[in-house]
C-alpha cells in the first residue's frame, strides 16, 4: 500500500484555509497515485485551540470543512484528524474517509498535555480498519506511546499527532517507535503537524518504520513535506540526528520557525529589538533577520551612562552584518531627569536596584513608543537562565511581544550564537561572544559578582527545573551547598515576575508556567 505523508503547517481557527491546505494535498496524493493520505491531529481546526474547542459554532465549522474534504477522496482513502463534539464533550478524533464518504472517527485515549486537560475529553482509542486489503491500527496523539499487542493481522500502524517539539524529544519519539514497531513487527507510520502555534512549534520530522523497526522515512524538520511511504518497497535504514550539533540547529530552527510564524499568522510583518552589544540581543537580532529579512527588523541601542563603548560599538557591528536598520538614543539625560525628578522620594539614599531598574524602563518606553509609532512589533530577548532567577526588570527587559528565547538557557544562547556564526558568516562580532556577561546597569557591573560562572548556574537550574531535584540531590553529585541554597532561594522568590512574562516559546521539556507552575502565593520552600 502506498501511504501519502502530508506534513502541513495549519493555523488554529482557519477552518477554510486548513481545509484548502488538506484538499491540495489529497489532489498530490492522487496524482501520485497513493491508496491513503494522512493528515496530523486537529488538522481541519489547528491546535492548541482551547477553548475554541468548547465552541459548537466552531466544531460545525470543522465538520462541514470534513465533508468538502471528503468530498474530494474519489479513489483514495483519508484520515484526517479534526475536534468532533460527542455527547460527553469534545474528542481529538481521526476521521476514516473512504469512497467520498466519512466512515467512522476514531478518538484519542488519553488526554496527557496540560494544553488539552478541560478541554478534550477521552474517548475508546485506537481502532482497525481495512483500506486497499491493507489492516491498518488507526491511532491519535499519544496514545501511540501508550498502546501495545495489536491484533497479528494488522500490517501497518498509523498514528496521527500533534507532538510539540522540545529538546531531545525527537530521539526519544523515534527510540519509542523504533521498539513499538520491533515489538509488534509492524510497519509504523507518523504524520505529525509543523510550524508555530503563539508559544508551541511542532517540528514536523514525520516518519516511518519497517516491521524490522528500521527507520526508513523522515521527514523534513520545521518545513512542510510530502512523501509517499510504500510498504511493500524495500528502503535503506536512516539514521536518526542525535549529535550536539544537530540539537543545536533544531534548537536555532525550532526559535526561528516558531519566531516566523508568530509574525505571519498574526499578521505582523517588521520587529524591533533593544540591542546592548551582549550575547542575549545579539542572538535574537540574528534570528529575527533570518526569520523575517533584515529589511523587517530594526534596533535601537541605547546607552545609559554605565555602558561600556565597547557595547555600543559591538551592537553597531552586529546590525551592520545583519544588514538591519538601527539608531542610537543614548538615555542619560533622561536617565539623569528621572532620577532627579524622584529626588523628594528617593533623595539621599544609595544607589542600589532602583536605579538599575530605571535605565531597563526607560529603554523599554523608547522601545514601545517605536513599535506604537511604527508597528515594529517589540522582541524580547531574555534568557531561562535570568528568568529562573529574576535578574530581569519588570516593565523593563522583561517586556515584549514575543520572546523566541527565552527557554533557552544562558550557556545555551552561547550555543546559538556559534551555530549562527558558523553557518551564517560570523555576524556576531566575536567580543560579544568572549566578553564577560553583564548588564552595565553600574559601574564595572558583572554577573560573577553574585554567581558562579553560567556553566556552574545552568547545570544546578537544569537539575532543579528540567529534573526535578532536591537540593539534597543536587549538592550530593557535587554542587557547592551554600550556591545550590542561593540559587533554589532566587527561583522561589521570582514567581511573581515570571507571571507576568510575554509568551515564551517552549524549546525545552520543562517551560514557566506550562510543564513548572507553581502557585504565585505559596509558602512552600523546600
Amino acid at each position: 500500500m502506498k501511504i501519502a505523508i502530508a506534513q502541513l503547517n495549519y493555523t488554529i481557527g482557519d477552518v477554510d484555509g486548513n481545509a484548502s491546505k488538506i484538499i491540495d494535498s489529497i489532489h498530490k496524493a492522487k496524482a501520485q497515485h497513493a491508496d491513503l493520505v494522512i493528515f496530523a491531529e486537529q488538522a481541519v481546526s489547528g491546535t492548541p485551540a482551547f477553548d475554541l474547542l468548547r465552541k459548537t459554532t466552531f466544531l460545525e465549522l470543522c465538520e462541514d470543512a470534513l465533508v468538502e474534504i471528503a468530498s474530494c477522496c474519489d479513489g483514495i482513502a483519508a484520515i484526517v484528524g479534526l475536534p468532533i463534539l460527542t455527547a460527553d464533550g469534545t474528542i481529538s478524533a481521526a476521521a476514516l474517509i473512504q469512497d467520498r464518504k466519512v466512515l467512522r472517527y476514531i478518538g484519542k485515549k488519553y488526554i496527557t498535555a496540560r494544553r488539552e486537560m478541560g478541554f478534550l475529553v477521552p474517548s475508546k482509542g485506537y481502532e482497525y480498519a481495512t483500506i486497499k486489503g491493507h489492516k491498518c491500527a488507526i491511532i491519535v496523539g499519544d496514545d501511540l506511546s501508550r498502546e501495545r499487542d495489536f491484533d497479528q493481522s494488522v500490517e501497518t500502524v498509523i498514528s496521527i499527532n500533534a507532538r510539540k517539539y522540545g529538546k531531545g524529544t525527537m530521539t526519544y519519539r523515534y527510540e519509542m517507535m523504533r521498539n513499538l514497531a520491533f515489538v509488534e513487527s509492524k510497519n509504523l507510520v507518523l504524520v505529525n503537524q509543523v510550524g508555530g502555534s503563539t508559544d508551541i512549534v511542532y517540528d514536523g520530522t514525520s516518519g516511518a518504520l519497517n516491521s524490522r523497526g528500521e527507520l526508513v522515512l523522515m521527514m523534513k524538520n520545521f518545513e512542510e513535506d510530502f512523501q509517499i511511504f510504500d510498504t511493500k518497497a524495500s528502503a535503506r535504514p536512516i539514521t536518526i540526528p542525535s549529535t550536539y550539533n544537530d540539537r543545536t540547529r533544531l534548537v536555532y530552527e525550532a526559535a526561528r520557525c516558531g519566531l516566523r510564524d508568530f509574525f505571519r499568522k498574526n499578521g505582523y510583518r517588521k520587529a524591533s529589538i533593544g540591542l546592548s552589544g551582549g550575547i542575549d540581543s545579539a542572538v535574537v537580532a540574528s534570528i529575527a533577520a533570518d526569520a523575517l529579512g533584515a529589511e523587517n527588523v530594526r534596533a535601537l541601542l541605547m546607552p545609559s551612562p554605565f555602558s561600556s563603548l565597547e557595547s555600543v560599538e559591538d551592537a553597531k557591528e552586529l546590525a551592520r552584518n545583519l544588514g538591519i536598520e538601527y539608531n542610537v538614543i543614548p538615555i542619560s539625560e533622561i536617565y539623569t531627569s528621572v532620577v532627579n525628578t524622584l529626588k523628594p522620594v528617593i533623595g539621599g539614599t544609595e544607589f542600589d536596584a532602583t536605579e538599575e531598574n530605571i535605565q531597563t524602563r526607560i529603554r523599554t518606553v523608547l522601545l514601545m513608543a517605536l513599535q506604537n509609532k511604527t508597528d515594529y512589533i517589540l522582541l524580547n530577548s531574555s534568557n531561562k537562565s535570568e528568568n529562573a532567577l529574576g535578574l530581569c526588570t519588570l516593565y523593563g527587559d522583561t517586556a515584549g511581544a514575543f520572546s523566541p528565547t527565552g527557554d533557552l538557557y544562558k550557556s545555551e544562547m552561547y550555543d546559538v550564537a556559534r551555530y549562527i556564526n558558523r553557518t551564517q558568516g560570523n555576524p556576531i562580532p566575536e567580543s560579544i561572544l568572549t566578553k564577560e556577561p553583564s548588564s552595565e546597569l553600574h559601574p564595572g557591573q558583572k554577573d560573577s559578582d553574585i554567581l558562579p560562572p553560567y556553566e556552574v548556574v545552568d547545570a544546578i537550574l537544569f537539575r532543579m527545573i528540567e529534573e526535578g531535584q532536591h537540593r539534597e540531590e543536587i549538592v550530593n553529585a557535587g554542587f557547592d551547598s551554600e550556591v545550590v541554597e542561593k540559587i533554589h532561594g532566587m527561583i522561589m522568590r521570582n514567581e511573581k515576575k515570571r507571571y507576568q512574562f510575554p509568551p515564551v516559546l517552549r524549546l525545552s521539556s520543562c517551560t514557566f508556567g506550562h510543564e513548572r507552575l507553581m502557585p504565585l502565593t505559596n509558602k512552600y520552600g523546600d
